[in-house]
């Protein structure tokens, strides 16, 4: 946890740090995936709300990330891939994170219900929680199955963008919630295993740390072979049309191959390569959400202005 006294500002900052304080990256996937959600849901939303309600949920994800930043700051301080955050860079002052977390997380839930409903803004407070009290401040630290249970938190928007048209939950968003749910742990894992010195430095237990990079890999291709009908699922209910059926099935092999060349692999292999398997994979993962749930938009907006195009 972060000790404030470590990490007193030493400069004036300046907006942009506020924003990296936000982690924009993570934001942009939680609006994407939200914003899929919504427009996919059988309920049309009016386009004031539905501007209203991604805004909200941009704001507590943004939330999630502050608090994150100012719990993990030790972490960060420890990491190459982090060191240069606001907190451990000396930017902006624990409290000062903490204040803005707390602030925009209120603000976020009680306007997001304002502007549509009870159970989104129940499932967006409770994503906010997850995220900073159950992923944070419990799991990060105390077990290699952090990324694990911790990325329901990541898997959550595409759940609430589709209660703020429907005002509740539905076998669609719930295969929403699964694609990013096991999509988290191999991905992260890929990043871990050409990134373990980082995690080793700052005592996070994560998998390549507490079993090694054998089992690591292991775990890899089993989560992804639980990923793939997770993500074919999607593709017999109402939501899913031609665009995301061929997108799923090019995109899981792919997936799938990816997975069993890194099972594959010994660590001679790895550094002899300085992890080129590891990196490819890695990279494809973040299209392969992003395509993924593109494909959905894609069905979702041929069917709302060409309907009966397919």
């Amino acid at each position: 946890m972060t000790d404030a006294s470590l990490y007193d500002r030493t400069a004036e900052p300046e907006f942009g740090d506020y924003v990296t304080l936000l982690k924009p990256r993570v934001m942009s996937l939680v609006v994407f995936t939200a914003f899929v959600g919504l427009l996919v849901a059988p309920v049309p939303v009016h386009p004031m709300i539905g501007f209203a309600a991604i805004l909200f949920i941009a704001l507590g994800g943004g939330a999630s990330g502050a608090l994150n930043m100012w719990y993990d700051a030790d972490i960060d301080a420890a990491m190459k891939r982090t060191r240069k955050r606001p907190i451990p860079a000396g930017l902006i002052a624990p409290n000062e994170a903490l204040g803005l977390g707390l602030a925009l997380s209120g603000i976020a839930v009680v306007m997001l219900w304002l502007a549509s409903n009870a159970v989104a803004a129940g499932l967006l407070a409770f994503t906010i929680f997850f995220y900073v009290v159950v992923y944070t401040m419990w799991l990060k630290r105390w077990t290699p199955q952090n990324i694990v249970i911790g990325g329901a938190a990541g898997a959550f928007p595409p759940m609430i963008g589709w209660a703020v048209a429907t005002g509740g939950v539905s076998i669609e968003s719930l295969l929403m919630f699964g694609l990013i749910f096991m999509w988290t742990p191999p991905h992260f894992w890929a990043l871990a295993l050409f990134m373990k010195s980082d995690y080793n430095d700052a005592g996070v237990p994560m998998l390549t740390v507490t079993h090694g990079r054998d089992a690591t890999r292991r775990h890899i291709l089993i989560y992804t072979i639980l990923l793939v009908p997770t993500a074919l699922a999607l593709a017999f209910t109402a939501v899913a049309g031609p665009v995301y059926i061929a997108t799923a099935l090019v995109l899981n092999a792919m997936f799938l191959l990816g997975a069993v060349r890194i099972w594959r692999r010994d660590d001679a292999a790895c550094d002899a390569d300085s992890h080129a398997v590891e990196k490819k994979f890695f990279r494809l993962s973040l299209w392969y959400l992003f395509l993924h749930f593109g494909a959905l938009l894609a069905d979702g907006l041929i069917a709302r202005l060409a309907p009966g195009v397919f």
